[in-house]
């Protein structure tokens, strides 16, 4: 009797979309990233832009500055309430990435701007070490109107972004 209202009673399992993957710290491994990162998306019937861009730059900045030789970095991609969550975590805990301007005359060190005008939201987290994960949300849905925008093109509030890194300032 008791095990029949546990199992009336027991809350419905719900399941969010989520897709990982180990891959190897290679540029192939980052390459393979956006192709899989692709056909997820397609299969959950989401657009592949701008998301398949900020995977392949996380991927190629895990390669570059987070390659350990011998450890793979992993590509994580879930949705929650509307917003997917793309994430890459290496195994270099130790050098964290940093938003910078580099020179026009530098043929490297965009990726992280790239990220930034992309995402609405992106940051970094610390796992348990020696690894990091960088992580860039991006809304699903058409996004909801600002109630302190009043939608006028001079208008004074601040993008998305904007307030983002000014809440984590």
């Amino acid at each position: 009797m008791n095990q029949e209202i546990a199992e009336t009673t027991a809350p419905p399992a719900t399941t969010l979309p989520h897709f990982t993957v180990l891959l190897s710290s290679t540029r192939r491994g980052a390459r393979l990233a956006r192709l899989l990162a692709e056909a997820q998306l397609r299969r959950w019937g989401l657009p592949t832009k701008p998301a398949d861009l900020l995977v392949a730059e996380l991927a190629a900045n895990a390669v570059t500055h987070g390659r350990v030789p011998g450890r793979d970095f992993r590509l994580t991609l879930y949705v929650i309430g509307g917003i997917l969550r793309i994430e890459v975590a290496d195994t270099r805990g130790d050098r964290l990435p940093a938003l910078q301007r580099p020179s026009g005359e530098d043929e490297s060190g965009r990726g992280l701007l790239l990220v930034d005008a992309l995402a609405d939201r992106w940051g970094v987290a610390e796992d348990r070490f020696p690894r990091k994960r960088i992580w860039a949300e991006l809304r699903c849905s058409s996004p909801e109107p600002d109630p302190t925008d009043s939608g006028a093109p001079d208008s004074p509030a601040l993008s998305a972004n904007d307030r983002t890194h000014a809440a984590e300032s």
